[in-house]
């Protein structure tokens, strides 16, 4: 049976034996039994008589293979933008309006045409040529803000092929900005106009054709020039960009991977740890992090193996002595830690007491915060040593204090950059650091205000870039919750405030805080007294504080 091929686009066919594409490793030949006509059942079977090597087994099925490992890369790969859907260009209506993948396949010498580059709609080849920029990119109404970074070099180096092989041939590009910011790329940007490539700054509106020529009658408003031009081409391609691969979310489920606001895995450190996922063991290598070129997919994949190669070499893991460990008594069995755990490090099956893989554990301490009945504590970081430097505090002159929680990595080194930047902003405010913002649990807040806090802050990690995957959700959750119970309380609820600050917005730490000052004046004592009635622990009960346990003390490190 013959079907079209995928490797090329579909502009040519294939049988339902054939090799994926000429530099596949193996270069083997494969057997789509979706295709064979003899499958079901087994009528044909010519090509097993045909194979000497008896390399064709009919009744092999796919098999689930389990493997050990210290450490996984992520290298996933991308996928290419359909522009099927955004068919405003008329890529599904004119025949010689295609993609940049397929125009890749035409000009290629193992293509369907031999190399020799003709149109889809009479197989002459053209002499007007115009290209497209941003088909999928930088377009917030198809779900891809984002610029898909090869797209404008991929444009710059099919021109220069066009001016190199067929010199006559006249193009023109339809583009928002070339961005050209990698070695030598200026250079072949300027190679390309002075080969004769015109450059339109603005994309099309509109495209018509001509249904006696097939040629197509592009308009578009001239940018610079400010003026509406129209261009009669013989074809027209659609420069289009890369999104994230089909199963990224059932990748990202399966190793405990966190994305970005554009669909592409975060690592763990923009700078200090860029091919390190969020998830110890695991990082990540090519597009499948974000859109880049060949060169910098080959050095994060280079990097990516020498990270992992790293680890494995080490015999022994390090890990920060500040996990959680659950107390087995005082365990319900509940299980909403595990819920809670970005890092499935916490081990529960129903009616059985939960426990901690301290390998796995990252010490966000979000199921320390979550856990009602005491159960889990996180080492150095426990209630009592919180809760204590809460009480040191506001023992004196609380009412004229800002009370602020923040998470380590962002909003407390946020404050630091403040400090740095020397940027002026009210003494008034207190700082408490957590590892994470989750780790606020609300009894922690409502001791705050029990202790005369007029203002209370919980700040972390912006939303959708927590250093602890997703743990800040919790966060989100929790002050909703106390929202809730402050206005219940008759306690206003704006003096609770939540705020997403990074490392380097230190300006924004500085505003943050003359505002809450600003607030802090409009707290009269009667609200604070009020506040610390309303707000009283049960009798019988010291907030915030565990049954008696044992110390122990954390290990350095875990083998």
């Amino acid at each position: 049976m013959v079907r079209p091929d995928e490797f090329q686009m579909g502009l040519s066919s294939r049988k339902a034996i054939y090799i994926q594409f000429p530099q596949a490793v193996p270069c083997s030949y494969i057997l789509n039994m979706d295709d064979c006509l003899g499958n079901n059942p087994i009528a044909c079977g010519k090509c097993a008589d045909a194979c000497d090597k008896r390399a064709i087994n009919y009744d092999d099925r796919d098999q689930i293979i389990t493997r050990e490992v210290g450490a996984v890369v992520v290298a996933i790969g991308l996928d290419v933008y359909d522009p099927t859907e955004l068919d405003e260009y008329g890529y599904t209506r004119f025949e010689n309006v295609i993609s940049s993948m397929e125009f890749e396949r035409l000009i290629c010498a193992g293509g369907p045409t031999g190399g020799h580059f003709v149109r889809p709609s009479d197989q002459e080849r053209p002499t007007r040529i115009g290209f497209i920029q941003c088909v999928g990119s930088r377009n917030p109404k198809v779900g891809r803000p984002y610029c898909s970074n090869i797209c404008c070099m991929n444009t710059i180096k099919d021109t220069l092929l066009l001016a190199d092989h067929y010199p006559d041939v006249a193009n023109v590009v339809f583009y928002q900005d070339i961005r050209a910011v990698g070695k030598s790329f200026e250079d072949m940007f300027q190679r390309s106009k002075e080969a004769g490539t015109r450059y339109v700054r603005g994309l099309p509106g509109e495209i018509e054709e001509d249904p006696e020529t097939r040629n197509l009658v592009v308009t578009v408003e001239n940018t610079t020039s400010g003026k509406l031009e129209r261009h009669e081409l013989e074809m027209v391609v659609l420069s289009v960009g890369v999104q994230p691969a089909k199963d990224m979310s059932r990748i990202a489920s399966m190793l405990t991977l966190s994305r970005t606001s554009d669909g592409f895995f975060m690592e763990s450190h923009p700078k200090l740890k860029p091919v390190d996922a969020p998830t110890r063991g695991v990082f990540l290598a090519g597009f499948c992090e974000s859109p880049k070129d060949i060169k910098d997919s080959v050095c994060q994949a280079g990097a990516a193996a020498s990270r992992a190669g790293a680890l494995l070499n080490a015999g022994q893991i390090t890990i920060e002595a500040i996990t959680s460990r659950v107390d087995e008594v005082a365990c319900t069995r509940c299980g909403v830690c595990a819920k809670v755990c970005p890092y499935g490090a916490i081990v529960w099956k129903k009616g059985e007491v939960a426990s901690v893989v301290e390998a796995a554990c990252a010490g966000c301490g979000s199921c320390s915060a979550s856990c009602q009945f005491g159960a889990i504590t996180m080492r150095h970081f426990t209630d009592e040593q919180i809760l204590a430097q809460v009480h040191a505090v506001l023992a004196e002159d609380p009412q004229d204090k800002v009370f602020a929680f923040a998470c380590n990595w962002c909003s407390y080194a946020g404050g630091d950059m403040a400090g740095i930047s020397r940027m002026t902003y009210p003494a008034s405010n207190r700082v408490v650091r957590t590892m994470c913002s989750a780790r606020v649990s609300e009894e922690m807040v409502l001791e705050a205000f029990r202790c005369g806090a007029p203002v209370v802050l919980v700040s972390g990690c912006h939303f959708a870039d927590c250093h602890y995957i997703n743990a800040n959700r919790q966060t989100v959750q929790r002050v909703h919750k106390l929202w809730d119970k402050l206005e219940k309380a008759g306690v206003r609820p704006e003096r609770l405030q939540l705020e997403w600050i990074s490392a380097a917005e230190g300006q924004k730490f500085a505003k943050v805080m003359r505002q809450l000052e600003e607030l802090r004046g409009t707290v009269t004592r009667d609200e604070i007294e009020h506040a610390r009635e309303a707000l009283k622990a049960k009798p019988g009960k010291r907030p915030g504080v565990r049954a008696a346990e044992p110390v122990v003390e954390a290990p350095a490190a875990q083998t």
